[in-house]
């Protein structure tokens, strides 16, 4: 039996004398009253239910943690059923529209946007950081011509954990804040020289000249000229894109860096460890798989078939539904405008108006209504990339570089939250009972290696 009462406001609570839980356990018959702070209950108040003493007690068994909160933030504000996206309270429209990635990267590492000082002491201190270490590009050199992105990237993150062994000091505030900008400064050059290495291109140097995304775009394109000058609209777009990407609450590689950094590891093996994470096609590599879809279904007029193909169980619907949102995702309506004004400089690309009549006629199918199927953030951003000149294997990468300064965030975060330990989830044990070891010449071959014999 479980009764309870709480009073929601955007993810806020307002104390209530009657904020509490009661549970029965009709094992025992016995009550328990457990208190409900921030729409939750802990995990660790169920272990006082036991049916005896030599009972470890009760735990909750959730597994991908669908329903279990590791963690309270203060950094990112997700409502998955009304499709809000706010960092530090910004309503995520607002910041995309009037914000250098900068600026939303010092919101996020600091709780506040910065004012002009601020900023341009943020922007001078990540761009002091730009370079990386010539024994880095030799280390890069390694790898083989074909080497995805991603796996050098998590590589070369890694490794700069060795060229600085001061990083392991992260109970030290200045230290954590060194690391922490260099990472964000070094992470665009490791992911265009790994780009270059791919086509067998000469490394670019950073310059400091200019902005963040410029200079990447800089490192990325740049050849014989003396200077690069990259597209403004692109370039802007390029800036969107990560701001959209700088968090997203507690995802899979955001938990990954949480947990790595936990036990204290330094930042740079604990973004690896995100890298890694963020490297499976189940969470960065979802809008190259969009692409493929819409190659698959070729031309507009092909979509109505393809929707019935969906709907009869042939398939997946690539970049719609998400794990979070029952809602239009926020990013998703913004990435379609920068999709417009992408296509303007760069020529329109077919894929556009196959993605568009996707979703028009998705959106007015009760079928796909009805599961809360809405485009998210991959749908389009990988057409845009593809417009931009990144073939798909970069798509993952780019992500990564400004997710990044969101895993940071929520790394120092960790690090300060008084509550939190060493990650160490509980497990329901469902192997064998206690049995004895029989020595080899006595024991009989298992039962599944006779039958496979006897066939």
């Amino acid at each position: 039996m479980l009764r309870g009462q709480r009073t929601i406001f955007e993810g806020v609570r307002h104390a209530m004398p009657n904020e509490t839980l009661t549970i029965t356990d009709n094992r025992t018959g016995k009550t328990y009253t457990l208190p409900i702070d921030k729409d939750a209950i802990r995990a660790i108040d169920l272990r006082q239910i036991k049916t005896g003493p030599e009972d470890f007690g009760l735990l909750s068994y959730d597994p991908a943690f669908q329903n279990t909160a590791s963690c309270q933030s203060a950094i990112t504000f997700l409502d998955g059923d009304r499709g809000i996206l706010r960092y530090r309270g910004y309503p995520i429209e607002q910041l995309a529209e009037k914000c250098s990635f900068l600026e939303v990267a010092y919101l996020l590492l600091n709780g506040e946007l910065p004012g002009p000082d601020e900023l341009d002491e943020w922007i001078a201190n990540v761009t002091r950081h730009t370079m990386i270490h010539e024994n880095l590009k030799k280390f890069m050199e390694g790898f083989h011509y074909d080497a995805h992105p991603m796996g050098m990237l998590m590589s070369t993150v890694a490794a700069l954990s060795t060229f600085y062994p001061e990083a392991r000091s992260i109970h030290d505030a200045a230290t954590r804040k060194l690391e922490i900008t260099r990472l964000i400064g070094k992470m665009p050059t490791l992911t265009a020289y790994a780009y270059r290495h791919s086509l067998g291109l000469p490394y670019v140097y950073p310059d400091n000249d200019l902005g963040y995304t410029k200079n990447f775009m800089n490192m990325l394109w740049r050849r014989t000229e003396p200077k690069f000058s990259a597209n403004p609209v692109l370039a802007r777009a390029l800036e969107v894109l990560f701001i959209l990407h700088a968090d997203h609450e507690q995802n899979c590689s955001t938990s990954a860096m949480r947990a790595v950094g936990s036990s204290f590891a330094d930042p740079y093996a604990t973004t690896a460890a995100a890298i890694a994470a963020l490297s499976g096609p189940l969470h960065g590599g979802a809008n190259e798989e969009v692409l493929r879809m819409l190659d698959e279904i070729g031309s507009k007029d092909r979509v109505p078939a393809y929707i019935e193909q969906i709907k009869a169980g042939r398939g997946k619907l690539m970049g719609f539904g998400h794990r979070v949102y029952k809602n239009y995702d926020p990013r998703a309506r913004i990435i379609k405008q920068v999709a417009e004004e992408v296509f303007e400089v760069t020529g329109r690309n077919p894929k556009l108006d196959i993605a568009l009549e996707l979703e028009r006629i998705a959106l007015e199918d009760e079928f796909f209504v009805k599961r809360k199927l809405y485009p998210n953030v991959d749908f389009y951003s990988g057409i845009i990339y593809q417009a931009m000149g990144f073939t798909p294997d970069v798509f993952t990468v780019l992500f990564a570089i400004p997710r990044t300064v969101g895993w940071l965030a929520q790394w120092q975060e960790m690090l300060l939250d008084g509550e939190q330990k060493i990650a160490r989830p509980r497990q329901l044990y469902i192997g064998k009972p206690a049995r004895q070891v029989v020595r080899i010449e006595e024991r009989e071959a298992p039962a599944a290696m006779l039958a496979t014999v006897a066939r």
